[in-house]
């Protein structure tokens, strides 16, 4: 459990809601949406909707947006595996940290160490280097982390607005596909000259591949934009646990060690 060891009992039941998203947590989660993606793509490949998807589309737009579909969940699987392990440093200094007294949290060499041991480097390490570079400098009265909490946020909030830009764009590359569909589509009837019943044919079975490549790349974008969109979500909501439980650790337990009264 986490910086359980001398909390009241609302103190307790905080602590608790907010372990409930740990780093094993995450992961789970991670792998049983990668589980279910794939496990919908067999399905597709199975009963042959995918191969008919990409061997209808003459413009090779599906292909392009599966492609970076697939690239861009493994770097989201990065991301949370990085996550994950930010959330794990947090984790495994409960203990140490709802003992905490004051010296026990220390700037050495460059590092920041607690109750003689290093901490990991990561996001809350780099936290509490500037923690304590701020204290160093406070000159007197209550330390005020807010400022601190609000660029954590922000860093943590950044590493993900590629992936929310990302699904944007994947979804406008489908709307590309429609538009050219319909181009595609469109474009043998100026050309028609002739009333043959032959021609007519033709030209049909031209106006029906162009109306396929829309509606194909227009699936495809829609479906990877709102997959890849989940997945980032759910990197977003994990940030802001990890968030709430660096802002409880800090407020309960660091800033007493911190405080210097007013002269």
């Amino acid at each position: 459990m986490l910086f359980f060891g001398h909390l009241s009992r609302p103190e307790v039941i905080l602590m608790q809601n907010l372990s409930l998203v740990t780093h094993y947590n995450l992961l789970l989660k991670s792998l049983i949406l990668v589980g279910l993606v794939l496990f919908g793509f067999f399905l597709a490949g199975d009963r042959g909707w995918l191969s008919i998807a990409l061997n209808s589309d003459r413009s090779y737009i599906s292909y392009v947006i599966l492609l970076l579909y697939a690239v861009l969940s493994l770097h989201w699987l990065a991301l949370v595996i990085q996550l994950a392990t930010d959330t794990k440093v947090i984790d495994n200094l409960g203990s140490r940290i709802s003992d905490l007294a004051v010296g026990d949290l220390q700037l050495d060499a460059g590092h920041v160490s607690l109750k003689g041991e290093t901490v990991e480097k990561g996001v809350f390490a780099d936290y509490l280097q500037e923690l304590l570079h701020k204290s160093q400098r406070h000159v007197s009265g209550e330390l005020n982390h807010q400022l601190l909490l609000e660029v954590l946020a922000e860093r943590l909030m950044a590493r993900y607005a590629f992936g929310h830009w990302a699904a944007d764009m994947l979804l406008k590359l489908g709307l590309l596909g429609t538009i050219l569909g319909f181009i595609m589509m469109l474009s043998p009837v100026g050309e028609l000259t002739d009333f043959d019943p032959n021609v007519l044919q033709q030209l049909l079975g031209q106006m029906s591949g162009g109306m396929a490549v829309a509606l194909y790349t227009t699936m495809a974008g829609l479906v990877t934009s709102t997959l890849l969109g989940l997945q980032y979500e759910m990197l977003d909501t994990a940030a802001s646990r990890l968030i709430d439980k660096v802002a409880v650790a800090v407020d309960v337990y660091i800033l007493p060690t911190l405080h210097q009264p007013a002269a």
